[in-house]
């Protein structure tokens, strides 16, 4: 029941906000002009180095994953390796609700490594952990270094007292700040919120109280499973190292995509300008509150460009759907691997999710 409540959720979220992203006719009209303006060489040619650059954000993934495994004395061939990445991808672009590619993934390297589970699913719960790690980081060097120019010089506003239990005050403060400001602050507060879990997760492990949490304690199993993973990494701390600056690569590499996609539709767009918006758009349609990301993306695109770049709205959403279409095409490739994938039978998704929570706990009740 829950599993249906979200996956209705998001399906109504998605189609909210593209009905009103594009309830405009001009704007319609905008999109696809900037769409048919595709024809020269050089814009074909960005199209091309967009979907290589997601590529390459796959095949640092897989180098990353491996450094990971071969910790756990984990082996895989690359091509397997690739191959549940590109299942992973299809997931998460193609199916809705709450089981994600990263839940896929895990579920196909345990069928893999049969007498490996339980160091498998520990170097997936790592490599989770240090992506995560990765974009905190990346954000955050982007957005201190451009905050004047993403905050277009805003100040931050005077909070009067009372202002958080006063309806009035909150919506002037929402008033005065442009939508920019608004999705950067969400961003902080996200990126807090993110900070604070992995801090927990190492106070929780570094002074041993783990063991100390009650069995209804939530995400019990996984902070024990990460306990021990922790340990295991932390030894191996150049391996670990290693994994984080692929990180880096990871993100910065997937943010190009859409840059890709901007510059092959003529917009006057900068590098590293573009790039520092990305965390913003990345990190919030990361959310699992869309199928995708889709809808959110495109709202947020809609505000970060017209404001920031100058853009007209509609050149402002194409953008957004021409790098969600370069992502797609490795969504499509993922789907023609997991079509002719083994070695297993495919499972249901229900089978999946279970499987892997069951591990999960399996692993936290043996310590």
């Amino acid at each position: 029941m829950k599993k249906t409540i979200l996956t209705v959720i998001q399906v109504v979220v998605t189609l909210g906000i593209l009905v009103w992203v594009f309830h405009d006719p001009q704007k319609r009209a905008q999109v696809y002009t900037s769409l048919a303006g595709i024809k020269t060489r050089q814009q074909w040619g960005w199209i091309v180095a967009g979907i290589l650059c997601y590529g390459l954000v796959e095949v640092l993934a897989a180098a990353r994953w491996q450094i990971l495994l071969r910790v756990q004395d984990v082996k895989i061939g690359t091509w397997r390796l690739v191959s549940l990445l590109m299942i992973g991808i299809f997931f998460n672009q193609f199916m809705p609700g709450g089981t994600g590619g990263d839940v896929v993934k895990i579920f196909y390297l345990m069928k893999e490594t049969p007498g490996k589970r339980t160091q498998a699913l520990l170097a997936a719960l790592m490599d989770r952990m240090i992506g995560l790690l990765g974009l905190i980081i990346v954000a955050g060097t982007l957005i201190a270094w451009r905050w004047n120019w993403l905050t277009q010089g805003q100040p931050l506003p005077h909070f009067e007292l009372g202002w958080l239990v006063s309806p009035g005050a909150m919506k002037a403060w929402l008033v005065q700040i442009p939508d920019t400001t608004k999705l950067l602050y969400l961003l902080l507060a996200v990126l807090g919120a993110s900070v604070l879990g992995v801090g927990t997760s190492f106070v929780i492990t570094g002074f041993g109280l783990v063991h100390k949490l009650s069995p209804r304690f939530p995400k019990r199993d996984i902070f024990v499973d990460l306990s021990i993973a922790y340990n295991a990494y932390a030894r191996v701390w150049k391996s670990s190292l290693a994994a984080l600056f692929l990180s880096f690569g990871i993100h910065i590499a997937s943010f190009t995509v859409f840059f890709c996609a901007a510059r092959s539709l003529l917009a006057p767009v900068k590098f590293w300008d573009f790039n520092s918006v990305m965390p913003i758009v990345t990190t919030l349609s990361a959310l699992p509150i869309s199928v995708g990301g889709t809808g959110p993306r495109e709202g947020m695109f809609q505000a970060l460009m017209s404001e920031l770049f100058g853009l007209t709205k509609g050149q402002s959403v194409a953008i957004s759907l021409t790098g969600f279409v370069l992502v797609l095409f490795w969504g499509v490739v993922g789907g023609a691997v997991y079509a002719f994938y083994r070695p297993t039978e495919h499972a249901k998704l229900s089978e999946v999710e279970r499987e892997v929570h069951e591990l999960e706990h399996k692993i936290a009740e043996s310590e």
